[in-house]
């Protein structure tokens, strides 16, 4: 931790991304853009300060949701709009003042640290881009940065240049203090812009450092292709850092794994699985193109194509090929293709047969199924919750349990008896019998 207090600008409409969810709310890999500058930014400082303003409650209710301690300022955008107008009102614990956007997913503590003991009365953040367009052009001499130009204010001439603001900045707390209050808004977009800070900080003699950072730890997300492009850059780092760990991934390049899953021990994961949600995978091979959702899975494996649903908690059990699970906890179990396990409780050495569907919805609520040891359930059964089924049963194949309780030994058997009529098939289509 440093004496640094950081400053994230969570205000915008973000209209480029042309959705009703507020920019800062759309996900990355299960999380918020937002939640990753945050969470780089409480990996340095213990003072975090995030500014909103459109869809404000639900912006900290979801952060609300993930962190504690975080400092939300509202800004009054309708009269004071634009970056500098989100620094107002602002009150730092700490002398440095770090300013971060929401929108910088791909930000991390590492590169956070470049900012970090300083001498200069502004840092600011530069890249270097062979196309700069889009972007605000840094002018910079022998002295350092002398100003920023944004692109709807820059002449031709201006908009050659290769130097662009990347968005980050640290400045002294009595920078801001001082030349906050003189910002205008006379400019194109009648904005209050922070950059015009550094044009006042030259004017006053002040030193401004430019620190050139890498590209893809400052890219901006402005539109569904940016969302999609840092998705990309953060599932390569989300599973290089698994790999690293020890988990074994088949062509890593087919596989999606969000940031709130969690590995323990030897784990496989095959080509073509998604893992969502807040799971931990233990000691367990999840198999070629199967979805865990929410669930823990622990000495177990999935697959391939099976589905694991939300609140699944699986130990020491087989889910193979077609099988989905739903709510349940499953200890010890098999249930090796094409069944449905919803709203139960299975315990070990019990066998579900292909085709066994626990039947948990009346039309109305949800009803739970409680299996016990040892059961062994034939293909093709229908489980009618609620029910009970106690240890050592044996259900045949094709049988349909209506009952609420089924006690320890029994045979279920429930089947219509088969008739055989003779030439039947002749007689329908007309045919002589052969």
């Amino acid at each position: 931790m440093h004496n640094l207090s950081i400053v994230i600008l969570a205000a915008g409409k973000g209209s480029r991304m042309k959705s009703p969810i507020a920019k800062v709310l759309h996900n990355i890999c299960g999380r918020p853009m937002l939640y990753y500058s945050i969470k780089a930014a409480k990996e340095i400082s213990d003072d975090i300060i995030v500014v909103v303003a459109h869809q404000k409650e639900k912006v900290i209710s979801r952060i609300n949701e993930l962190f504690q301690e975080i400092t939300f300022v509202v800004q009054d955008a309708e009269t004071f709009p634009g970056t500098g107008g989100a620094m107002m009102g602002i009150k730092p614990k700490y002398d440095s003042v770090l300013v971060l956007n929401g929108d910088m997913p791909l930000v991390t503590p590492e590169s956070l640290q470049g900012f970090v003991g300083r001498d200069a009365d502004i840092t600011m953040s530069v890249l270097d881009l062979e196309d700069p367009s889009g972007y605000g052009r840094v002018v910079i001499s022998d002295l350092g940065v002398e100003r920023i130009i944004e692109e709807k204010d820059a002449s031709n001439e201006e908009k050659l240049i290769k130097h662009v603001n990347a968005g980050v900045y640290s400045f002294k707390r009595s920078v801001l203090e001082k030349h906050l209050p003189h910002l205008s808004n006379n400019n194109a977009q009648a904005e209050y812009y922070l950059t015009d800070i550094i044009w006042m900080a030259k004017s006053g003699g002040l030193h401004i450092e430019p620190l050139f950072v890498k590209e893809e730890q400052f890219k901006g997300v402005n539109s569904k292709s940016d969302l999609a492009a840092s998705e990309v850059i953060m599932q390569n780092r989300i599973k290089e850092y698994w790999m690293q760990e020890g988990v074994v991934m088949q062509l890593p390049e087919t596989i999606y794994i969000d940031e709130a899953v969690e590995f323990k021990g030897e784990c496989i994961v095959e080509n073509g699985v998604r893992i969502t949600g807040k799971c931990l995978i233990e000691n367990s091979h999840i198999k070629a193109h199967s979805i865990v959702e929410e669930s823990v899975i622990i000495n177990s494996d999935a697959g391939p194509l099976s589905h694991i649903r939300p609140q699944t908690h699986m130990e020491n059990t087989h889910i193979g090929n077609f099988v989905e699970v739903k709510k349940s906890t499953l200890k010890g179990v098999k249930a090796g293709h094409l069944s449905y396990i919803g709203d139960a409780e299975i315990n070990e050495g019990t066998n579900m047969g292909a085709g066994v569907i626990t039947c948990n919805y009346d039309g109305k609520k949800k009803h739970k199924t409680i299996i016990g040891k040892n059961v062994f359930i034939g293909s093709d059964t229908q489980i009618v919750a609620p029910c009970t089924i106690d240890d050592d049963v044996m259900i045949a194949a094709g049988t349909t349990v209506t009952a609420k309780y089924v006690e320890s030994g029994v045979l279920v058997l429930s089947r219509t008896p088969v008739k055989y009529i003779k030439n039947f098939f002749y007689n329908f289509f007309n045919l002589e019998k052969k």
